[in-house]
């Protein structure tokens, strides 16, 4: 039902592959994940992680570039049980196309995963009653894991929240671990933002000669 990116290191696991000339197989698992992938629309300071054991860990694991993918720190640990929820916005009005998740082959490893598009209020309470807008199942996997999303849920994304119910342990295991997240889609950038930034600017004297300056170009402006 997904399809995994097989992220062991090539050097170690498949030396031949250095040795064609093309470089062809080297370059075969990084291509799918880079190509359309939201890194730099991603808001990082304003993500929030409820139930995680270390501040801010939930962030750290998302500000990992696609080269960092495979390093094991920072991990996200959730603290009290084994749920974890997850409010990550965009920059960007985005359609989401499939998450990136990397865990690890154990019972800690999330299964159950619910996401939910535009919503900024949640808690776990909500997060367990309210209809996700969709639910995927996670592998218990050591590779990156490529979770295709239904692409007509996920137009005019500003934010997602991720709801991690529980894990590969059976109730077992109260610490849920991930080591890696991404998303993969298109967006369209937020233009009206650094406008209205450049309006507040206006009261501040220190820049009235550069507000000055943008007035001046824009004296047309009233008559069209």
């Amino acid at each position: 039902m997904s399809s995994h990116y097989h992220d062991h290191d090539h050097g170690n696991h498949h030396g031949h592959n250095h040795s064609h000339g093309d470089g062809h197989d080297h370059s075969h698992d990084l291509e799918p994940a880079l190509q359309s992938n939201l890194y730099n629309q991603i808001d990082f300071d304003s993500i929030i992680t409820l139930n995680e054991a270390e501040t801010r860990s939930g962030a750290g694991i998302v500000k990992k570039t696609w080269d960092e993918r495979l390093n094991e720190e920072p991990v996200l640990e959730s603290d009290a049980d084994e749920q974890l929820l997850m409010h990550i916005p965009f920059a960007a009005s985005c359609k989401l196309y499939s998450i990136l998740v990397r865990s690890s082959d154990s019972d800690s490893a999330p299964q159950t995963l619910k996401l939910f598009r535009n919503r900024d209020d949640m808690d776990f309470g909500m997060a367990t009653d309210l209809k996700p807008t969709q639910t995927v199942n996670l592998p218990r996997s050591n590779d990156v894991a490529d979770i295709p999303l239904n692409r007509a849920l996920w137009n005019g994304t500003t934010s997602i929240n991720l709801f991690f119910e529980d894990n590969h342990s059976g109730g077992d295991e109260d610490v849920t671990r991930v080591s890696y997240l991404g998303f993969k889609g298109d967006f369209i950038a937020l233009n009206r933002e650094p406008v209205h930034v450049l309006y507040e600017a206006a009261a501040n004297p220190k820049d009235h000669k550069v507000i000055q300056g943008l007035t001046n170009t824009n004296e047309s402006m009233p008559g069209q």
